[in-house]
């Protein structure tokens, strides 16, 4: 799977859950292949979808920051998106190793799809519009942190008019 649909997937869940760590958890969901390329720098070659791209290490990984230990919901929103990465992987031809103890590959869906099928951006829009259903339907009031609502400010009275009026059109 591409890059922009696994941060795609990972931050359009992500946002449901803590919109503040969906940075933190698209750059989880991008790890496994990154980490790749940190091994090749160190002189280490490895190959595409092998050691930094096993199930069991994520989900164990994912599982510990979530119940035993983390500092602010980092290390859990980085775990997880590996999570959402291996598993978006599986569901590709070549699969990813579901343990290091087993040389069989794990597949989601019976791996119907290649990287870059016009199917992968389809599951890609769909994740993100259930995300996006699923925050309307329950009414997603929460912390937005990009975008601002000047003129609810300013009825409350947070903002004078002068900033008000600089900041109306802006989006962001």
């Amino acid at each position: 799977m591409k890059w922009l649909n696994h941060g795609l997937i990972a931050g359009s869940i992500c946002a449901v859950i803590s919109p503040p760590h969906v940075p933190i958890c698209i750059a989880g969901a991008t790890a496994p292949d990154w980490l790749e390329y940190l091994f090749k720098l160190s002189g280490k070659h490895i190959k595409h979808r092998g050691v930094t791209h096993i199930f069991t290490h994520w989900l164990i990984a994912a599982i510990a920051c979530t119940l035993v230990w983390d500092y602010q919901g980092i290390g859990m929103a980085f775990a997880w998106g590996g999570v959402s990465h291996i598993l978006t992987d599986a569901m590709t031809v070549s699969g990813v190793p579901f343990s290091p103890y087993s040389d069989r590959r794990f597949h989601l869906f019976g791996g119907r799809f290649r990287t870059g099928d016009p199917v992968e951006y389809a599951i890609a829009a769909g994740v993100v519009l259930l995300c996006l259903a699923f925050v309307h339907l329950t009414g997603g009031q929460g912390f937005a942190p990009f975008f601002y609502d000047w003129s609810g400010m300013y009825n409350e009275g947070l903002i004078d008019a002068q900033e008000w009026k600089q900041n109306r059109f802006r989006l962001i």
